[in-house]
């Protein structure tokens, strides 16, 4: 061990041992008392730390000393009545678990200083034995002192291997592949796999038996191919207990080859990671009840939607069919126009392919499928679900303004997502200005933010936000409206944090509100 460790220093002087023990008091106090700590009303750690390093340094005596000190400094400074030492009977029994717990920190200080220095004594001692061993030439006590302290590292190494093992609910094994013959199970082993410690070594027909019949298959598999090739084999498999609990446990083998390259026999571990597949399948439930319940936030919001959509929708067809009746004007002449007919046609393409667009969106919106992220221009998402909400935006007279910068870079996401999310923070914007007086506006901006991030904004002339409900309205559950549900802006904040991003909001000057979302660029996207 370095010298430099400040757990091996040797022991100071009497004279400095009961001197840190009388500093450190007020030391202590000056700490607690010093304005910028905030430590006035918590100084019982402190002196505990007194009585600690008093007892450390200095022994029992010095440790009494600071105690008592410490106590003493406790009752006058921090008892009520502050600042005198008159009979306090109330306080009495704060003061004894002070004590108490002075003296049980203070003794285990001292029992603690105590083994380290034995520890820096044996190590001395050892070395100047290792020195005399090679003056005086003398083998046999040499090989009994060096047996006895390995044989004490050993004891140790155990100990810390079976805390360790325990710890992690990690056993280890060792197996005889010729025979099948199991050769050591640790303490760990056993617990992990609930055979009993007393009950001697396991064979492995008793261990297989444990196994659950649908893996049993596949371990005999893994074992036997390691064992023709003299590999590792590492997999999962499930194993019934005596009690009739189903564990889940991470094996891994390694061979252990003779001089010759013969396999001698497989040593490995067993980990019990039951705990950790649920935990994976509670998360996975989790991810899955936040996106049905986002599907249903998108199908609840269409359904009220459901006016604008058709007037959307209604635009292109109608436009169709006065083309395809222009068309047929061309056509049923005496001496029919080919070319405006065919003009008439495209006309009548145009306005289906438009129809059918924005049918396909809102079909992507009702659609429940797992995420899938691709390479999305953001600007276009803005332009879809402005097309999407014209009609929405038309129905209470709010004129929709976009400011898309043209170089916006572009981001690894689930468009369907990222439509979700601009649907909600839109149609949020207009619910605040329905009832507002004077120029009603969405403007929804998009535009390259630092470290490469596309930014974008929504900013409404409406109602602004209430003071204090900055951060609560991404609560869920949490609305300002008298029929909301409050899960719009929590379930977008979710999609743009999982998306490696950022939401917040802010007032918008000189009245309304702006909704920002950050998203990192492709290259910074999380995978």
């Amino acid at each position: 061990m370095p010298r430099s460790n400040p757990l091996l220093w040797l022991k100071p002087p009497a004279i400095w041992s009961y001197g840190i023990a009388v500093l450190s008091v007020p030391a202590v106090l000056f700490i607690s008392w010093w304005p910028v700590l905030h430590l006035r009303d918590a100084p019982v750690s402190l002196f505990l730390c007194a009585v600690i390093l008093s007892a450390w340094f200095g022994g029992a005596g010095p440790g009494l000393l600071s105690m008592a000190l410490s106590t003493l400094a406790f009752y006058y400074y921090f008892l009520p009545p502050t600042q005198s030492l008159d009979a306090k009977p109330e306080e009495i029994p704060r003061v004894l678990i002070f004590i108490m717990s002075a003296l049980f920190v203070g003794s285990l200080s001292v029992a603690q200083r105590r083994a380290t220095e034995s520890l820096r004594h044996a190590r001395d001692d050892l070395k100047l034995t290792v020195q005399e061993l090679q003056n005086t030439n003398e083998a046999l006590q040499a090989e009994s002192r060096e047996r006895k302290s390995a044989e004490e590292s050993l004891r140790r190494s155990e100990g810390y291997l079976a805390e360790a093992q325990r710890l992690s609910h990690t056993g280890s094994w060792a197996s005889i592949p010729a025979t099948g013959e199991i050769k050591y199970f640790s303490e760990e082993c056993y617990r992990v796999l609930g055979f009993d410690p007393h009950g001697g070594q396991p064979r492995y027909e008793a261990f297989f038996q444990r196994v659950h019949p649908d893996d049993q298959a596949k371990l005999s598999e893994a074992v036997e191919k390691a064992g023709r090739g003299k590999t590792e084999f590492e997999l999962d498999y499930r194993f019934v207990r005596p009690s009739g609990e189903i564990r889940d446990i991470h094996v891994v083998g390694h061979p252990v080859l003779s001089p010759f390259s013969d396999l001698v026999e497989f040593v490995g571990t067993v980990m019990d990671v039951t705990e950790r597949k649920r935990a994976e399948q509670e998360r996975e439930r989790l991810r899955q009840a936040q996106a049905d319940l986002a599907h249903v936030n998108r199908v609840a919001t269409m359904g009220e939607l459901t006016a604008s959509v058709a007037h959307e929708v209604n635009q292109p067809i109608a436009a169709a069919v006065t083309n395809a009746k222009t068309c047929l004007r061309w056509l049923t002449r005496d001496h029919p126009d080919v070319e405006e007919a065919r003009a008439a046609a495209m006309r009548i393409v145009n306005d289906g392919t438009r129809a059918a667009e924005i049918i396909k969106r809102i079909r992507l919106l009702f659609k429940k499928e797992t995420s899938e992220r691709e390479l999305v221009n953001i600007n276009e998402v803005v332009e879809e679900m402005v097309v999407l909400l014209r009609g929405e935006a038309m129905r209470y007279s709010i004129l929709l303004k976009t400011e898309l910068e043209a170089d916006i870079p572009r981001v690894m996401a689930d468009r369907v997502q990222l439509q979700q999310v601009l649907m909600n923070l839109m149609l949020n914007g207009m619910d605040a200005m329905k009832d507002a007086n004077g120029t009603r506006e969405l403007i929804i901006k998009t535009q390259r933010a630092e470290n490469n991030q596309a930014l974008v904004s929504v900013n409404d002339t409406g109602v602004g936000l209430h003071p204090g409900q900055a951060d609560r309205i991404f609560t869920a559950f949490f609305t300002t409206k008298p029929h909301g549900t409050g899960m719009g802006l929590s379930i977008s904040r979710s999609i743009v944090e999982s998306h490696g991003g950022r939401l917040w909001a802010s007032d918008n000057s000189p009245r309304g509100a702006s909704f920002w979302f950050s998203l990192p660029a492709k290259d910074e996207a999380p995978e």
